[in-house]
């Protein structure tokens, strides 16, 4: 069976193919660009937040797993202007990371410089296991 291509196909591919990338941007801006490192002592994660203030964003704890929620607001006066192009996005975002098991969830310290969100999440130091004689009852 032979299937014929429709002359509308070659429209909907031009028409759709703008949208693709538009969703790539959009992607990328829900999940805002992050770097995660540790030490002995802490782990740490640097998250890209240009342009956001810090009381938009909000960090919770909860099961174990660190959210970084957040919104970047439009600052854009439109009245009069014309506009040829804005590649800036605008919008609400979210990340989460699954802390260690390690990790001080109590002890979370973030700070927000430059654009760049840092979180600090302590280390529990291992207790040092200390040898004890356990006593050996007499049955009975």
């Amino acid at each position: 069976m032979m299937v014929e291509k429709s002359h509308n196909a070659g429209f909907w591919n031009e028409f759709y193919e703008p949208f693709r990338s538009l969703g790539l941007k959009v992607a990328d801006w829900f999940s805002p660009a992050a770097d995660a490192s540790t030490d002995e002592t802490a782990y740490r994660i640097s998250m890209e937040l240009p342009g956001v203030a810090e009381s938009d964003i909000e960090l919770t704890v909860e099961d174990g797993v660190l959210t970084v929620k957040g919104q970047k607001m439009s600052e854009r006066a439109e009245s009069g202007d014309t506009w040829f192009f804005s590649e800036r996005q605008y919008g609400a975002f979210q990340r989460s990371f699954r802390l260690p098991a390690d990790a001080d969830a109590e002890a979370i310290a973030a700070d927000l410089k430059d654009g760049v969100l840092a979180i600090t999440t302590p280390r529990r130091q291992k207790a040092e296991e200390k040898g004890r004689r356990i006593a050996v009852n007499k049955g009975g």
